[in-house]
């Protein structure tokens, strides 16, 4: 057991070095070529020192990325597709995001293993409990990227629903006002960055697809594959289907339009309808047991002064 404790903070301060001395080492560059330059100000000082930490610490890590990243890269194709649509969903289509999740996921897994191989030696358990405690940490350092991408996704998806039906409706009246469907939808993904700049980025990046010799259809779908949800898979659906078979765009759009605003009402009242279920647990668990003590507190403490006083009624 001390030759692992004595490897794990030795690994800890080789880290610890190699963050903190080699920016230093680039600040003692920069000062020297300061003085010999006859002085510079202050703020550009700060300026110089901040570069020299931010390019050692980014060498650092894009150095490191690729290497944590391959002990944990999928190894089928399908797989690496299904991350990077995960991705996507959250928001994340940089071409390096992949790589930075999965090496986020290795840094993670290791610091939990060290931090439970230190926990289980401070509190001096046995080995059998150090190994399970290692193994937990390891793995929910290793779970805890999932968790984040997948709640990150989930709100980004809730965003995206919510401004979808007054995203339509502005696009609903901007087909109907003469607009060809490639201008409306640029207009308005402009017009809607402000209030919904989720869905107006990703409709401009539709926009951009379609501009760059990207087919219509195949870059509605890219938008749909991005934005993983369903009413926005429905309503490209809706217009690839109204341009195959010559239908009015429009109809189609508002049709769709006032699917939307009855499904977000639907919703709403389902939400509505469920407090009530829902406000059962904290009743029976917070507000009935007040309740009770304060209407049967008092008879209570009265009961138990007559007992005292008497201890004939108490048998």
């Amino acid at each position: 057991m001390d030759v692992f404790t004595l490897a794990i903070l030795l690994a800890i301060s080789a880290g610890l070095i190699l963050y903190s001395v080699l920016p230093r080492r680039q600040d003692r560059r920069t000062a020297v070529k300061r003085r010999l330059s006859g002085g510079r100000g202050v703020d550009e000082t700060t300026e110089l020192r901040d570069k020299a930490r931010t390019s050692a610490t980014g060498q650092l890590v894009k150095r490191a990325t690729p290497m944590l990243s391959r002990l944990v890269m999928p190894a089928s194709d399908e797989n690496q597709t299904v991350l990077r649509t995960k991705l996507a969903n959250a928001g994340f289509r940089h071409p390096g995001a992949q790589m930075v999740f999965l090496g986020s996921k290795t840094l993670l897994a290791v610091a939990g293993l060290i931090v439970g191989a230190l926990s289980g030696l401070w509190l001096r358990q046995e080995p059998a409990v150090l190994l399970g405690l290692v193994t937990f940490a390891g793995g929910l350092g290793f779970m805890l990227p999932n968790a984040w991408l997948m709640l990150a996704a989930g709100g980004r998806k809730t965003k995206l629903r919510y401004g979808l039906p007054d995203t339509l409706d502005l696009l609903v009246v901007s087909v109907e006002s003469g607009l060809a469907l490639d201008a409306a939808l640029k207009r308005v993904g402009e017009e809607m960055a402000p209030v919904h700049p989720e869905l107006s980025e990703e409709m401009r990046l539709a926009t951009m697809e379609s501009q760059m010799g990207i087919p219509r259809g195949e870059a509605l779908e890219n938008l749909a594959r991005r934005c993983g949800v369903d009413e926005m898979r429905s309503l490209v659906t809706v217009i690839l289907q109204a341009e195959k078979f010559g239908t009015s765009i429009s109809r189609a759009l508002r049709n769709q339009a006032d699917s939307l605003r009855t499904k977000r009402r639907q919703a709403a009242e389902e939400r509505a309808q469920k407090t009530a279920v829902k406000l059962m647990l904290p009743l029976v668990m917070f507000i009935f047991p007040a309740m009770g003590v304060v209407l049967g507190g008092p008879a209570a403490l009265k009961m138990i002064a007559a007992l005292k006083s008497n201890p004939a009624l108490g048998g």
